[in-house]
């Protein structure tokens, strides 16, 4: 997905590929800004997710990040045991 120069994520933005957790989807900015406020202090703590936010942030002010800031949070779901298992895996 090419954004151009000029253009504005908003809640509605798709994310470069959605993200299937075990209790449900994420698939655009806004549901990933929900899931940030749904964390933990915990969670809100470990390296993992700070540096998912700070790649949404950067990807809000510069969409072509969008991609990078998806996998950063993959990679945090991942570390936390929040995505759901392939189907090959279960």
């Amino acid at each position: 997905m090419a954004h151009q120069k000029g253009t504005v994520l908003i809640s509605t933005t798709p994310l470069a590929f959605e993200l299937v957790c075990k209790d449900g989807v994420v698939a655009t900015v806004g549901d990933a800004v929900r899931l940030f406020g749904e964390l933990t202090p915990n969670q809100h703590d470990q390296y993992c997710w700070k540096a998912a936010l700070h790649m949404l942030n950067s990807a809000i002010k510069e969409p072509r990040y969008l991609t990078a800031a998806t996998i950063t949070l993959q990679t945090a779901l991942n570390l936390s045991g929040m995505l759901a298992e392939p189907p090959e895996a279960r």
